[in-house]
Order: C-alpha cells, then structure tokens, then sequence
C-alpha cells in the first residue's frame, strides 16, 4: 500500500510526465514539418525516396552469397545452352552441304534444269542455258505464277508460237 503523500508525489510526476510527452509531441510535430520544407526545397519526393530505397535494396541483394552464386550457375548454363545450339546449327547446315553434294541431289538438280529448260523453250523464254539451281528455281517459280496468274492472253483463234 502506498501512502496518501507518496500517491501525491506520483500523480505529480505523472501530470508532468504527461506535460513532457505533450511538450515533445509538438517539437516532433514541427521538425517533421520542416523536415518536409527542406525536402520540397530540395526537390526530394516520396518516389525520390522509393528508387533510393528500392536501388539501396537491390544493390544489398546483388552482394549476398546467395545471389552472386545464383547468377554464376544461370550464366554458365546460359553459355552452356548457347554452345550447344552453335553445335546444332553446325551439324545442320553440314547434313544440308553433304545432302546438296549427294549424287540424289545432284539427279534431281539436273532433272529440274531439264523440266525448267523444256518449260521455258514451250512458253518462249530467253535463256537456254540452264544456270545455276537457284535462278532454276526462281524462273520456275516465275513460270509457275504467270501461268496460275492466267499468263499473258491471247486473241480468240491465235496460235501459241514457239
């Protein structure tokens, strides 16, 4: 039990306790305001501080172990992936070199020029020198749209020359 003067003496010091806080919630209060000036004057905002905040944090996760191991394993696997497509592309475009230089190729290369070579004397064409694979396959292309385009008409009764 307390005494009637020691209850006294602790109502006092709660009242002034009570006054300290009060007294201290104001200074707080007016230095979070100038606070507030200082950074409107210095052109710091709220989305200032976000990035500040978010690059501060970012940059404390890119120095953990954990990060650092995690990056290394991802790019080493990375350059793993890309060397072994390297190697697919290789292997590819090598079967398709040794498929153009095979002797069943090379038949049908030939029967092509032949086919276009014929094709080209029937409808009038220029060149009869055959050519390359390439400008076989674009002047049939060629043909091939004119003719399924209807081709050049011609008069009721005239005759196809050659």
């Amino acid at each position: 039990m307390l005494s009637e003067e020691e209850k006294e003496e602790l109502k006092a010091e709660l009242v002034q306790l009570e006054d300290e806080i009060t007294t201290l919630r104001q200074v707080l209060s007016a230095k979070e305001r100038r606070l507030v000036e200082i950074k409107q004057k210095l052109g710091m905002n709220l989305m200032n501080e976000l990035k500040q905040n978010f690059s501060r944090s970012w940059h404390d996760v890119q120095t953990t172990t954990a990060y650092k191991k995690t990056h290394e394993t991802l790019s080493h696997a990375g350059q793993k992936a890309t060397a072994a497509f390297s190697n697919v592309g290789t292997a590819i475009s090598k079967k398709f070199g040794d498929m153009r230089n095979s002797p069943t190729f090379k038949s049908f290369e030939e029967r092509v020029e032949t086919t276009v070579t014929s094709l080209k004397t029937k409808v009038g064409g220029t060149n009869h020198g055959g050519g390359s694979f390439e400008e076989v396959l674009s002047s049939t292309a060629q043909a091939s749209a004119q003719s399924s385009a209807g081709g050049p008409r011609r008069a009721e009764g005239e005759e196809l020359q050659c």
